[in-house]
């Protein structure tokens, strides 16, 4: 991507210095890993990751060029519009591709319009646009120079909010406190009702729960815009607006007082919105985010190459935001068996480590995903269940990987499903995990009640309680049923990754390789909204967002 000239290097925010979560020391091995297949893994995921990565710079999207004009400071949205609301930023980037196209990047033709109708804001020029009022074209010689030094003064300035919202998070946690123990507690609340949820949430906090993830409405993954405004009618879920992160941001920051430790948010950065979503939380103090590298390609048919190039940017968000994101891999056991499928969750945790470490994000930022889903009823089970949680705990050492409960194999038999819960945390404190989704009786039955959540807190209360530290004392036979089985998994996953290597990772997705789910490259929604970029293309976020990644402190 293009770097800015050296003149207007000067409106760059300096980077922040905030404090991540203190590293633990490495677990001696409990597995007895091999380090040389460890690294053959790591450096086959390089390889594999490498040719998304060149494919996802080259390109652009809709989506990108939205959340640009969002950190430049373009809110609200058309209200006149016949056919509903239109925010702003979907107005302006459709009709700049529809003048002169979105390969050169949306900030020099908008920033060349706002000097020369001599406009005071993007929301005059937004406004002049749905009236028809402006023409755009692409500026050269002196006037893209200024067009350029704008549009990087206005985006900085987005940025510049994103860095205080970091540094003040982090006073927050030095002043109230994080949770005394790991792993952190994560609760959902969904009702559709901002309100509502606001309710349950603080509630949540004050019978335990750590972290509180807001459901967002069924389908708004694939909507290409976002909504505006507070939200009262969700679908299973409340939609993720910017007010709704600000009204529940400071629901948070409130109980946070009230109970003396910081409480985080999450939501979802995914779906067509990816990069927006992730800018909004930005600007929004949000804690954390569900941003995974392929789970709007398999489970919502989002086109791979818009996904590839989203969740680039949208990563680059969160490292510059301090954000933990939470990957997906828990969803292929859903869909695929979680006994024979063990080593694709593996191989996806590799790919989205790599992902994300190409786009800023540190290790204590990775919530790699995976999920307590073996049929009970196997032999064994739970052993299975001990040696694939295991492995990922010590081939991710530093990362707060997130433990998502049983769903699959949940028969509506609140009885069963409790006791299934129950050792769901106790698998969580045995191979320490760092982020522990609170299973609920009636989960993937019904949409769970208040007393469930209640009772689902009481069992990881007393689980954590009673059993939290026992990962002390925990030592599988070097040779027996738990550590033979993590390295299989491990060799099993070496060997996809050789495949993956030679067939390409698009190659795999589109044959099902993850979770069954059959993608091609040339397919899924969203797919017109993807855009080559020209040798000249300019984002001054990109740029912004590249540079601060590459001054911070290197990885250990």
């Amino acid at each position: 991507m293009n770097a800015a000239p050296a003149a207007t290097r000067g409106t760059t925010p300096p980077p922040v210095r905030a404090t991540a979560p203190a590293r633990t020391a490495p677990r001696p091995s409990l597995l007895g890993l091999d380090p040389a297949t460890v690294a053959t893994a790591r450096a086959l995921a390089a390889r594999a990751a490498q040719p998304v990565i060149d494919l996802a710079t080259a390109h652009t999207t809709v989506s990108v060029e939205r959340a640009t004009l969002r950190l430049a400071g373009l809110t609200g949205a058309d209200t006149t519009h016949r056919a509903g609301d239109v925010p702003w930023v979907n107005r302006v980037v459709d009709t700049v591709a529809e003048h002169c196209g979105l390969q050169h990047g949306v900030s020099l033709p908008v920033f060349h319009a706002l000097r020369e109708h001599d406009l005071a804001t993007l929301t005059d020029l937004a406004e002049a646009t749905a009236a028809g009022q402006i023409r755009y074209t692409l500026p050269t010689g002196a006037a893209r120079r200024r067009a350029e030094r704008a549009a990087r003064t206005a985006v900085a300035r987005g940025i510049r909010t994103i860095d205080r919202n970091r540094a003040q998070r982090d006073r927050l946690v030095a002043r109230l406190g994080d949770p005394p123990q790991r792993p952190w507690i994560y609760l959902i609340v969904a009702t559709g009702d901002i309100d509502e949820d606001v309710v349950q949430a603080q509630n949540a906090a004050r019978a335990g729960a750590d972290v509180i993830a807001v459901i967002r409405s069924t389908g708004q993954s694939l909507l290409d815009y976002v909504p505006e405004g507070a939200t009262h009618h969700g679908f299973a879920g409340t939609y993720a607006t910017q007010e709704n992160f600000r009204i529940m941001r400071a629901a948070l920051d409130e109980v946070s007082r009230e109970v003396g430790r910081y409480v985080r948010l999450t939501n979802y950065a995914s779906g067509l919105c990816m990069p927006e979503i992730a800018v909004l939380a930005g600007l929004q103090r949000l804690d954390m985010m569900l941003n995974d590298s392929m789970y709007g390609i398999l489970f919502r048919d989002i086109n791979p190459v818009r996904t590839f190039v989203d969740q680039r940017f949208s990563r680059q968000v969160h490292a510059r935001a301090g954000i933990i994101i939470n990957t997906g891999e828990d969803n292929y056991l859903t869909t695929d068996d979680a006994v024979s499928a063990a080593h694709t969750v593996t191989v996806s945790q590799l790919l989205n480590e790599c992902f994300a470490h190409e786009a800023g994000l540190a290790d204590w930022q990775l919530g790699l995903g995976h999920a307590f889903e073996i049929n009970p009823d196997l032999p064994d089970s739970f052993r299975l269940e001990l040696a694939h949680a295991l492995l990922a705990r010590e081939l991710f050492p530093h990362a707060p990987l997130k433990w998502m409960p049983p769903t699959k194999h949940m028969t509506g038999d609140v009885f069963r499903g409790y006791l299934l819960n129950g050792f769901f945390n106790l698998a969580g404190a045995l191979t320490g995990q760092g982020i522990l989704l609170v299973g609920m009786m009636t989960e993937a039955v019904v949409t769970p009640f208040l007393s469930d959540r209640d009772l689902a807190l009481a069992n990881v209360r007393y689980v954590l309680g009673a059993a939290g530290n026992l990962a002390e004392d925990f030592r599988p036979a070097p040779d027996g049923f738990i550590a033979t089985r993590a390295r299989h998994v491990l060799d099993q996953a070496v060997r996809l990754l050789e495949r993956i290597v030679d067939d390409g990772l698009l190659t795999a997705i589109a044959t099902g390789t993850f979770g069954l789910m059959k993608r091609p490259p040339d397919g899924g929604k969203g797919a017109d909204g993807v855009i080559a970029k020209a040798e000249d293309y300019l984002n001054p976020a990109a740029s912004l967002l590249e540079e601060h990644a590459a001054r911070e402190e290197p990885r250990p």
